[in-house]
């Protein structure tokens, strides 16, 4: 095991627990929105999930933690249809969207947030929001492109710019502006802030805490571990494509030794 590494994940414990990082509620929700029973998945012939048991509350902050290759980015792309499930059920707000393609996800009311951004580079700020917007009949108050460029003022200064004309930042507030503008009840983050400077990923987990309070449930993997401690209400470490451990920021943190083995290299 990295003894460095160790110490850093150590060091954020002790943060954390200084900071006195929140004690959510109850381990699992009573009705969840998003809902995994058994799910595994294979590329070709490997298997990367072994049987993924996880539930998200509505207005739930949860997060996916483990080392590289444990099979959470994998988990996302088969709640996104992106790569489907090869057995388990895969439940959102009762319907079972297992066998659903990913446009088909999208409209139920998932919004993604993918590894690496993919914005339109040929395309300005506004009309990569603008492409993937959609207006759901009877909401209170649906996301509208002013809604988005007053969570992140940077869009709303570079709106006529391209996408490839942003920094990496400003990409990731693009990318999470136009999940945002789909209007979702669960927004699903794949490496929210990783590569980004520590002044751009300050913003982002400000923002991120502004859509927790809105009641927006939200799904993150990340590897700022502070943060999460933070802000979410229950984390799930996965291990070789399974769960293998979930619970509140505050038994995570009283938990160090359980923490140091899945998330030390």
């Amino acid at each position: 095991m990295n003894h460095a590494a160790d110490n850093t994940v150590s060091a954020t414990v002790d943060n954390a627990r200084h900071a006195g990082a929140p004690l959510a509620g109850p381990t699992t929700p009573a009705t969840p929105l998003l809902s995994l029973r058994g799910v595994t998945a294979h590329y070709g012939a490997s298997q990367a999930l072994f049987g993924i048991d996880l539930d998200i509350g509505p207005g739930e902050f949860v997060t996916l933690l483990g080392r590289n290759g444990m099979g959470k980015s994998t988990t996302v792309k088969a709640i996104m249809g992106l790569n489907r499930a090869s057995r388990g059920a895969i439940a959102f707000d009762g319907r079972d969207i297992t066998t659903l393609p990913s446009y088909k996800v999208a409209q139920c009311g998932i919004g993604l947030v993918p590894e690496g951004r993919h914005v339109f580079p040929n395309l300005s700020v506004r009309e990569n929001l603008v492409a993937t917007a959609h207006n759901r009949q009877g909401l209170a108050a649906p996301w509208t492109l002013d809604r988005v460029y007053g969570l992140f003022p940077r869009l709303g200064e570079r709106a006529r710019h391209l996408g490839s004309h942003l920094s990496g930042g400003e990409q990731q507030m693009l990318a999470i502006g136009r999940a945002l503008l789909t209007n979702p009840r669960l927004l699903i983050l794949d490496e929210a802030t990783e590569g980004l400077a520590p002044v751009v990923r300050e913003e982002i987990w400000q923002a991120l805490e502004s859509l927790k309070r809105t009641g927006l449930a939200v799904l993150c993997i990340d590897k700022n571990l502070e943060p999460l401690l933070a802000t979410a209400d229950r984390h799930a470490i996965v291990e070789k494509g399974r769960v293998a451990w979930t619970g509140t920021s505050q038994a995570f943190i009283d938990d160090e030794p359980r923490l140091l083995q899945y998330l030390g290299v």
